[in-house]
């Protein structure tokens, strides 16, 4: 895109890494939000996602100059969502333009009416003035007498009607505060509310009080609407600790990255090893949110994207490891990540007291518990932090991160858990958190080979697949999970979200976890079979979703 001018206000296209270009707004940023070193940039809250962002600003075009053409380049539904966002943003300001113009000439008016009928008698003027003296000194009397009173009687009615009856006003002049004090929703963002975002809650406006809000989670949005120049405002993302019945702790942020609010990001140096589905995600949100991030992959070519986008280029595991503060890692399976910690030139051989180590990949309890072990007698600190999600929840910043191990080195992480997840909970001393990961990903493997069993099932009965879908997504099991991976049955697509190796994987660690206890997994090991036979018929590297394919072979 190329470099155009503009100025704090502007409606404008702005392009962010890998994402399409999208519409937004360019607004002051938070006063605790960085500007980013180097190019000229912006500060764009976009609409329809609820995100913001530093732009160059050779990645913005003005909005009405190129809106045409970015319509017909980019047909997804939530881009259609963002775009009526922007108009209705402009019907409302344009009404409130109007509506403006239109109250100052009726106050003019009221004023040259008042004015004529007070000029006539002089002794007239005398007698009003004296009479609201003795009003003013009245109410304020006894306004003395029902301060012990007054909370009860606030707590019933508005701040229109206290505003009415605590202030005294000439004849002729119009109310300060008799404005519609209440904002309407836009049609658009009732139907994003109703939606896959349905969790979040705008904040109340001054003549509405907060009622039952969650103790876990909390949404912060701004006012839409207060001022056209402020309407798309940061969301302020917060962070919440909580103790629950369990004895877990959990931090459990309002937004995410792709619906992600203000994040102020820690001045540690951030390391992360493994790019892969989820890893990339996760990266690309770390940086978009301030943080400094040195990246290595075993695949070297997968970093260059990220270095495009402002990260630093590790050589090697212990290169990273040694130059930064806290280092992720995100790899495929327990040996992956204990050739990344033990292998040459690996994290083991960057750690020194004071490093540390942060892994996200999903393994059992003793690999976890053997990796902590070597760091920590290296003098490093360690935390597991196993994610449950997808690609698309790993791009959108919506993952949901189970950590066990050293609770300080949790605490520091929790920028990074923001900007990464919309909640992570805290489960104790290593291995608590591979445990319940393997148990996690043990539900959504069977349930998925159920799924394929169910719409199997349906063809071979003569049934319709399609109206089955419908059913479910009309009942109970309900869920973007089932609706997707069905779409994906019926479409014939199975571009991995979840790589069905790596589920399979998770399901033959979590009946090894079973049999550790002695606690029988017979669904998990039926679940099993199924996966092993599509991976069988080469579906390995397919999504989880292709275990359908091997009820139809």
């Amino acid at each position: 895109m190329a470099a155009v001018s503009l100025r704090l206000g502007d409606l404008v296209w702005g392009k962010l890494g890998r994402y399409p270009p999208w519409p937004g707004k360019i607004v002051n940023p938070p006063k605790d939000l960085k500007k980013p070193r180097g190019k000229k940039c912006f500060f764009v809250k976009f609409f329809g996602t609820e995100d913001h962002a530093w732009i160059k600003v050779e990645q913005l075009k003005p909005y009405h100059a190129h809106k045409e053409e970015m319509i017909k380049i980019n047909k997804g539904k939530r881009f259609q969502q963002a775009v009526d966002a922007v108009e209705e943003f402009l019907r409302r300001a344009k009404g409130k333009d109007q509506t403006s113009s239109h109250n100052s000439a009726d106050d003019k008016n009221r004023r040259n009416s008042s004015e004529e009928r007070s000029r006539p008698n002089s002794g007239d003027e005398k007698r009003k003035l004296s009479l609201s003296e003795g009003k003013v000194k009245k109410n304020v009397g006894e306004g003395k007498k029902r301060v012990s009173s007054g909370s009860s009687e606030r707590g019933s009615k508005s701040p229109l009607k206290r505003a009415q009856e605590q202030s005294p006003r000439k004849r002729g002049r119009p109310p300060k505060d008799e404005k519609d004090l209440t904002i309407p929703e836009s049609s658009t963002v009732k139907g994003m509310m109703a939606g896959p975002m349905a969790t979040f809650k705008w904040q109340p406006t001054a003549s509405e009080p907060v009622k039952d809000a969650d103790p876990h989670f909390h949404h912060f949005l701004l006012s839409q609407t207060e001022k056209p120049a402020v309407c798309y405002q940061a969301i302020t993302k917060k962070l919440k600790i909580c103790e629950e019945e369990t004895g877990s702790t959990s931090i459990q942020a309002a937004d995410s990255t792709a619906v992600n609010g203000s994040i102020t990001p820690t001045d540690k140096k951030i390391g992360f090893l493994g790019l892969g589905l989820m890893g990339s995600g996760i990266v690309s949100n770390l940086l978009k949110m301030g943080h400094t991030v040195t990246v290595w992959n075993r695949t070297a070519e997968k970093c260059d994207l990220f270095i495009q986008e402002g990260a630093r280029l590790g050589r090697t595991p212990a290169e990273v490891v040694s130059t930064c503060d806290i280092t992720f890692a995100c790899v495929s399976d327990p040996k992956a990540a204990k050739d990344l910690v033990l292998g040459p030139s690996g994290v083991l051989q960057g750690i020194r007291p004071g490093k540390c180590y942060v892994d996200m990949s999903t393994v059992d309890a003793d690999t976890v518990t053997e990796l902590a072990q070597v760091i920590v007698s290296r003098g490093g600190r360690f935390l597991e932090a196993p994610v449950s999600g997808n690609q698309q929840l790993s791009n959108d910043g919506m993952l949901v991160i189970l950590a066990a191990g050293d609770r300080g080195l949790y605490e520091d992480c929790s920028s990074c858990f923001q900007a990464m997840g919309k909640t992570s909970f805290f489960l104790g001393e290593v291995g608590n958190a591979a445990k319940m990961m393997l148990i996690v990903n043990m539900v959504q493997g069977s349930f998925m080979a159920t799924i394929a069993e169910g719409l199997t099932l349906a063809q071979v009965t003569g049934q319709s697949q399609q109206t089955l879908l419908d059913i479910l997504n009309q009942g109970q099991l309900a869920s973007i999970f089932l609706d997707q991976k069905c779409q994906n049955i019926l479409q014939g697509n199975f571009k991995p979200d979840f790589y069905l190796k790596y589920i399979q994987k998770d399901l033959r660690l979590a009946i090894a976890l079973g049999d550790a206890v002695n606690h029988p997994t017979p669904m998990a090991a039926a679940a099993n079979e199924v996966y092993k036979r599509a991976k069988a018929l080469d579906q390995s590297d397919n999504d989880m979703s292709a275990v359908y394919r091997a009820y139809i072979h």
